[in-house]
Order: structure tokens, then C-alpha cells, then sequence
């Protein structure tokens, strides 16, 4: 669901099939993909820097050209892209592709035929290739590749499989396809990020570390680490927490901005604009919490009974990175709808947390939050686009939450439902705006140039800060205050907040005590909760809603597919751990009950991977 991921390209570059200019695909440093147009006029731009890049880093790196002719915008753009694969059927595709560059359109019939003829091509040939269906193919098969890897218009650039959205000026495209360290470092990371399963992954690294931690030779160390104060103001004050309350409170909060805020798109312009569609995935939380608690209460009386809440949550990180590792059965309209289950989830674990194990509630706190977030509420009604305001209440909310002894973490749900979104803007201002100030730009370099001066002098004329506050208020529109909140803060959400999250809570102590009096009931409690009272409740309760038409489910997915998606919700995650610590507090089922969430979750993955690879591809529909 997260947009900032880059695209990657879907076809690998492959010399028998592509035209590469340069360097070897093979033994080059960089591969720099670019999917072009003939008559596109940036595209003409574009190649002048590409041209000298090729003189400066030689065989360094390899150039690819594919096709992207766009019709609409360009008439007769495709045909001229069929002139040049018939051209490269003799041998002649990069002289054929310089010429079609070197002179402005409209390139006409007559044009093409000359520049064949001068280069010396056997031209009834070339009209029947130009002709020919595997040449059209070819030019359609690179528009097909171009748009499942995002490639929307031309020119658009992919460095080493990763679609480049940076400046196409020389010097950042040469520091680029150099690859210095820094941008070795970033373009790994970027990697890393496109991988599906990449948070789910980051996050499971971070709970093994911890169950190593404690229950090796550096439990003492890693013990030490989670329970030390952490203080803001004075000793003993209420912002005095250890470091997994910090982790667990504080930093959750911006994993419930992010969340919140990715709902929310869905909401207004995605899969859960219809109403019954939202209430679908919330009802289902509710029918996943409840069911599982049933289980536990069933093989649990007396002095167990509390653990009840250890199954309620969901480890939705995990849940999604697999149903990502799953691809296209799991439909994109199945990962919506598991999102949204899971922030409504982990709503309800956090409000079990305040509610049925709270520390002292306060009224008069209380009620200073609700004043907060009607205080935020009335920045989005007066259309306040400025994100301080904003971040100043919602750290007001959080402070006021914790301090009424409820989870201060809620206050990321208030911020996302708050913060404002813009209505989209018109294209055509915004690219009279920026075409105004590159113009202006333009035209000052080259009065510098014929002057003879340094061009670089240009950014100390007054033209440098006028065009620079123009064309940074022009992009600035296209994102709303709150889309710029959810790009800046959701890596730091997936790859710091949850494995520091992980990684505090989840130090599991597997040295528990077995032969505590009903130890087995509670471990079977949790394991059924997880493996089998997860998948119940959210069928289940998907289903009734549907039937009784108060709300749909995930249209392109099956009944199966829906089943493997909630056994993968039997994961458990930190937060499971963190309610089965305050269910068991000075006791040792604490950590007999976290065995359990490590064993259902296991036997949760097992069964939901089975249930998913059988499912048919999504297309039958959960609706009713």
C-alpha cells in the first residue's frame, strides 16, 4: 500500500533483444534504461545529456533505448519507431536513431525514407520490415514492459532496475551512474525497500535479535537495555518511562500515523470509498478479537483467565509480507482490506490496553485530550495547510493521553484522520508556472554564456531565487500536508519504529516455567486463539456481514484466499507479547503465554500458506 516505493523494471535488460549503447549490460558498472519517444521534445533534451554522459563514462556504463511511442501526444510516433527497428534489422538502429533526433519534428515519410537511403539501407526491405508484424511487436512489447514498470510518459529513466525520479541535469545523473558511496548506499537501500517482504523481514530480524538477547549470555545486558529510564524533565516524572515503554507508546504512535493516513487514501479515492467495503475489514477485527478471547476463556478459568487477551493482536507487518511473497494471489483488493483489518486491529489491542489494564485513569487528562483533538479537528476545518500546527496538538494529544493512563500511541490515528488533503490542482497553471521559470532560467543562462561569463554565476542573479520559489511552489502543490507527512515518516515507520518496536517487546524468555499448575491450558489457549480462532472470527464475521448486506468484501479475491489471508492474521507480534505481560503481571504465565504466541504463530504461517498456495487466482468475488 505504501506509494513511496520506487518501481522497478520488470524486464531485465537482455542484449539479444534490446539496443545498448556503451558498455556491456553484462560488465558495465551501471545500466542506465531509457524508455523514449522520437517526437517527444524532452526526450530530444534528454538525449543531449545522455549523449555526454556516453563521452565522459564510456564503457563504464550501458545505454539502453526502448520504444515509448505516445500516440496521443505525438501522432505518428509509433510509425517512426517501426522505421527504426526496420532500420535496425539491417544494422543501422543507433545512426537510424540519431538522425531521428538530430532534426526537429514533424519527421515526415519523405524525411524517414532519405535518412534510410543515406544510410545506405536496402529500402524494399525496409518498407516491407517497417511492416512487418514482429516489428510492430517489438515496439509494442516495449510499451507493454514500460507500462507494468510505471513507465506513464517519456523520457523515463531506470538505473540499474530502479525507475530514476531525480534531476536530469549532467551533474546528477553523472554522481548517479558514478555511484559514489553515498549513492551506492542509497541505491542498495532503495533495493532492499522494492523487495515485498522487506519490513516483514526488517522486523523478524529485529524479534529473533531479541529472542537471542534474552535468552543468551546477554539477557543480563538486554534487560538492562529495555528497563532503563528514559527521562524528559526531572526524576520521577510522569514522562519518566523505560525504553520499551518508550518504544512501545511513543514511537508507536508514528506506525499509527502511517497506517492511519494509508486507510485513509483507500477511503477517499481507493477500494474502501464504498462504506460497506470499510465496515467489512473493522467488523472482522471485531469478530478476530472476540472469537479468540472465546477460545482462551474455554480452556482457561480461575487464575489464567486474564491471558485472555494474548491472542487479540495481529502481527500485520508479517501478514503482509507474506501475502506480498504471494503476488497475484493475493489480490491487491485482499492486502487493502488485511491493512484495514489490521489498523482496526491494533486499535482494539491498544484500547484493551487502556481499558482493562490501565495505569490510574484520569479524567481531567481526559478531557484535555478531547480538547486536543478537537483542536485538530478545527485546523482541518478552517483548511490549514501548514503540518506544525498539526504536529504541535497531536504531541499535546499524545502527552495528555498518557498522562489520563491511556496509550499515548492512539494520537497517530487522530493525526492521520486530521490531517488535511488538498483538492487536485490544474495541471495546466502548475506547468505554466514551471515552464515560466525554467524559460526564464534558460534564457538568463544564455544571455551569461554569450556575455562571456561563467554560467555558474547564474545562481547568484536574482532570476536563480525567483525561478527556484516558483518551481519549488508548483511541486509543493501537488502534495497535500498530509501526503508529505506519510512519504517523509513511512521508512522511518517500517524500517526504525517497528524492529526498535520488535526489538524491545518481543525478548521472550523461553525458560519458562512448564510445571506452573495449568501451563498446558494456557499455551493451548493461545496457540487455538492465533491458529484457529483468528480465522474464524474473521470469516465469519465477514460473512454474516455480507450476507445481511451491511458489507462487502474484498471483490477480487475467493472465500479461499480470504481464509489464507486471516490464517496468516494468527501472527503474533510485540504488542501480543506486551498484552500478555500486563494479562500475567508478577507471575510466570507471562511467559508461558508469549511460548504460545511463538508456537500459534508458527502454526498460523503453516496453515495459511498452505490455504493460499491452493487457492484459485482471484476471481470469484467475497461479495455478497
Amino acid at each position: 500500500m505504501n506509494e513511496t516505493i520506487q518501481h522497478r523494471l520488470t524486464r531485465p535488460v537482455d542484449s539479444r533483444l534490446d539496443h545498448v549503447r556503451g558498455g556491456t549490460p553484462k560488465d558495465a558498472d551501471s545500466v542506465l534504461v531509457i524508455y523514449n519517444d522520437y517526437l517527444c521534445p524532452y526526450c530530444r533534451r534528454l538525449k543531449a545529456i545522455t549523449d555526454r554522459l556516453r563521452e565522459d563514462l564510456g564503457n563504464r556504463v550501458a545505454f539502453v533505448y526502448r520504444h515509448f511511442p505516445n500516440e496521443r501526444s505525438h501522432p505518428g510516433a509509433r510509425k517512426i519507431a517501426a522505421a527504426v527497428e526496420a532500420a535496425a534489422k539491417q544494422g543501422k538502429f543507433w545512426e537510424m536513431h540519431d538522425a531521428m533526433f538530430e532534426r526537429d519534428p514533424p519527421l515526415t515519410d519523405a524525411f524517414v525514407d532519405e535518412t534510410a537511403a543515406r544510410l545506405g539501407l536496402d529500402m524494399p526491405r525496409f518498407h516491407h520490415d517497417a511492416k512487418d508484424l514482429r516489428t510492430i511487436h517489438h515496439v509494442d512489447r516495449d510499451i507493454a514492459d514500460g507500462k507494468a514498470s510505471g513507465v506513464s510518459a517519456t523520457p523515463t529513466i531506470f538505473v540499474d532496475d530502479l525507475r530514476y525520479d531525480g534531476p536530469w541535469d549532467f551533474y546528477s545523473m553523472l554522481e548517479t551512474l558514478q555511484q559514489p558511496v553515498g549513492a551506492r548506499v542509497g541505491r542498495t537501500a532503495r533495493a532492499f525497500a522494492n523487495l515485498p517482504s522487506s519490513a516483514g523481514l526488517v522486523l523478524l530480524l529485529a524479534a529473533v535479535a531479541a529472542l537471542i538477547c534474552a535468552n543468551t549470555g546477554v539477557a543480563t545486558f538486554y534487560t538492562h537495555f529495555v528497563t532503563a529510564q528514559f527521562d524528559i524533565g526531572f526524576k520521577g516524572a510522569d514522562l519518566s518511562m523505560s525504553v520499551a515503554d518508550w518504544c512501545s507508546e511513543g514511537l508507536l504512535a508514528i506506525f499509527f500515523l502511517i497506517i492511519g493516513l494509508e486507510i485513509r487514501r483507500e477511503m477517499s479515492g481507493g477500494s474502501l470509498t464504498d462504506p460497506r467495503a470499510a465496515a467489512a475489514p473493522v467488523l472482522a477485527a471485531v469478530g478476530g478479537t472476540i472469537v479468540p478471547a472465546l477460545i482462551y476463556l474455554a480452556l482457561n478459568r480461575g487464575g489464567t483467565a486474564p491471558g485472555w487477551s494474548a491472542p487479540s493482536d495481529t502481527g500485520i507487518v508479517f501478514t503482509l509480507g507474506l501475502l506480498a511473497v504471494f503476488g497475484a494471489r493475493a489480490s491487491p483488493g485482499l492486502k487493502v482490506f488485511v491493512a484495514t483489518y489490521g489498523v482496526a486491529d491494533d486499535i482494539l489491542s491498544i484500547v484493551i490496553l487502556a481499558v482493562f489494564y490501565p495505569h490510574g485513569f484520569h479524567l481531567e487528562w481526559f478531557a484535555a485530550s478531547a480538547a486536543m483533538a478537537a483542536g485538530l479537528y478545527g485546523f482541518n476545518r478552517a483548511r490549514i495547510y501548514a503540518a506544525w500546527p498539526y504536529v504541535a496538538l497531536a504531541i499535546g494529544l499524545w502527552l495528555t493521553l498518557h498522562l489520563a493512563g491511556v496509550s499515548g500511541a492512539l494520537s497517530g490515528v487522530a493525526l492521520a484522520a486530521f490531517l488535511p488533503t488538498r483538492p487536485a490542482p490544474s495541471a495546466a497553471p502548475l506547468l505554466a508556472q514551471a515552464a515560466n521559470a525554467l524559460t526564464e532560467l534558460e534564457h538568463a543562462e544564455r544571455d551569461l554564456v554569450e556575455a562571456g561569463a561563467d554560467r555558474k554565476s547564474l545562481r547568484q542573479q536574482p532570476i536563480w531565487a525567483w525561478a527556484s520559489r516558483n518551481l519549488s511552489a508548483a511541486a509543493a502543490r501537488l502534495i497535500s500536508p498530509a501526503e508529505s507527512v506519510e512519504r517523509s515518516m513511512a521508512p522511518w515507520s517500517t524500517y526504525v519504529v517497528l524492529p526498535l518496536f520488535a526489538f524491545t517487546a518481543g525478548g521472550v524468555t523461553l525458560a519458562a516455567n512448564l510445571a506452573a499448575p495449568h501451563a498446558g491450558d494456557v499455551i493451548l489457549g493461545v496457540v487455538l486463539g492465533l491458529a484457529l480462532g483468528k480465522p474464524i472470527g474473521i470469516v465469519g464475521a465477514t460473512w454474516l456481514a455480507t450476507k445481511a448486506r451491511i458489507a462487502v468484501g474484498p471483490s477480487d479475491a475467493s472465500w479461499q484466499a480470504l481464509l489464507g489471508a486471516a490464517l496468516l492474521c494468527g501472527i503474533g507480534d510485540p504488542l501480543s507479547m506486551l498484552l500478555a505481560d500486563q494479562a500475567f503481571v508478577g507471575t510466570p504465565y507471562g511467559a508461558i503465554a508469549k511460548v504460545g504466541i511463538l508456537v500459534g504463530s508458527v502454526v498460523a504461517v503453516g496453515l495459511g500458506v498452505v490455504a493460499l498456495l491452493f487457492a484459485p487466482p482471484p476471481a470469484t468475488s467475497v461479495k455478497a
